[in-house]
């Protein structure tokens, strides 16, 4: 009997994760058609189980990114040592986020030339319940490099200003390196302070399915299918664009440089990917981004990816074709709501 129990398979958070999403789907479905509204399923089930569970799964992953970036990246400085070798890096990696983002706005651009999504859109179907004003201001080359370097680390803590805080653990990384023994105990602190991360990052994803299923839920709950009709076009060029970017260029470029089987990679982060859908926020996905890297794909907790750069160039490219989904239709109040 026993030995029946070992045999027997234990479903994998990649399965119950992509269970969660379909279950919550035809929940949120069910309940938006089939069931009258009321107060205990809008106020009660939906404004309260699914909002509360769904928020606070989302909080508990925001709450590990700072620690978790800052100790992980400064582990991974230390490691390096050579401010050479991680300058060398650095230039790596920034030139393949240029490429990436070119490729991106290409992709995006072409794809919306074809199909011109936002031709022949009826606006009166479409609801436009608030106004987004304009806050964006355009800063130049000198301010943005300027910006990554804080000012103050503890307000760029509490701000959770990535790049900021990447920078400043660099740069106690490679110090810390290159102090060598004189700093063994805070070097021990940092590396061990990482450990406990991971473990409560690891605790944390295993209330993954609950929180993705009352997040989904909760969204198709409330807006149905109706507000998705007319913007199927516009809906499938980005859908098409992101497939292209993501099983094209950056599993082409996967293959090429690393040599791994695409279709392994994309079984192994299928979580993630999932978690990031579901939540549609790059921030709550790093400390699951971090824990697959190092548990599923084989890479070192000394080096880790510092955040998920490669939702930028999907940004610019959901940007080009809302640009231009703006420019074939004859009006433009959505646009507020969908950048």
């Amino acid at each position: 009997m026993q030995n029946r129990v070992q045999k027997k398979k234990k479903i994998s958070l990649t399965t119950m994760i992509f269970i969660a999403l379909l279950a919550g789907a035809l929940a949120g479905v069910i309940i938006n058609y089939l069931i009258p509204s009321n107060y205990v399923v809008d106020d009660i089930i939906v404004q309260g189980v699914f909002y509360i569970v769904g928020q606070g799964f989302i909080r508990l992953m925001r709450m590990l990114v700072v620690p978790l970036v800052f100790c992980s990246i400064v582990c991974g400085s230390m490691a390096v040592g050579d401010t050479k070798k991680l300058g060398s890096v650095g230039v790596k990696t920034l030139i393949f986020y240029l490429c990436t983002t070119a490729l991106a706005i290409t992709v995006a651009l072409t794809i919306a030339n074809i199909f011109n999504p936002g031709k022949g859109l009826d606006m009166s179907q479409i609801q436009v319940t608030s106004t987004v004003s304009e806050t964006t201001q355009s800063m130049s080359m000198t301010e943005t490099l300027l910006d990554i370097i804080p000012v103050n680390i503890f307000n760029s803590l509490s701000e959770g200003n990535m790049l900021q805080i990447i920078v400043f653990a660099l740069i106690l990384g490679v110090i810390l390196a290159n102090m060598g023994d004189r700093v063994d105990i805070v070097k021990n602190f940092f590396g061990q302070f990482n450990d406990i991360m991971m473990e409560m990052t690891m605790a944390v994803m295993k209330l993954a399915p609950i929180g993705v299923f009352c997040l989904i839920a909760k969204t198709f709950a409330e807006i149905g299918f109706e507000v998705f009709l007319p913007l199927l076009k516009y809906m499938f060029c980005v859908l098409l664009a992101l497939a292209v970017q993501c099983f094209v260029v950056y599993l082409g470029l996967l293959k090429i440089f690393s040599g791994l089987n695409p279709f392994i990679f994309i079984k192994n982060f299928f979580p993630v990917m999932a978690f990031a859908f579901s939540t549609s926020t790059s921030n709550a996905t790093i400390p699951m981004n971090i824990d697959t890297l190092a548990e599923k794909m084989g890479v070192s907790k000394r080096f880790h990816l510092s955040r998920s750069r490669s939702e930028r160039p999907l940004t610019w490219m959901e940007h080009r074709l809302c640009r231009v989904w703006r420019l074939c239709s004859p009006h433009r109040r959505l646009e507020s709501r969908l950048t």
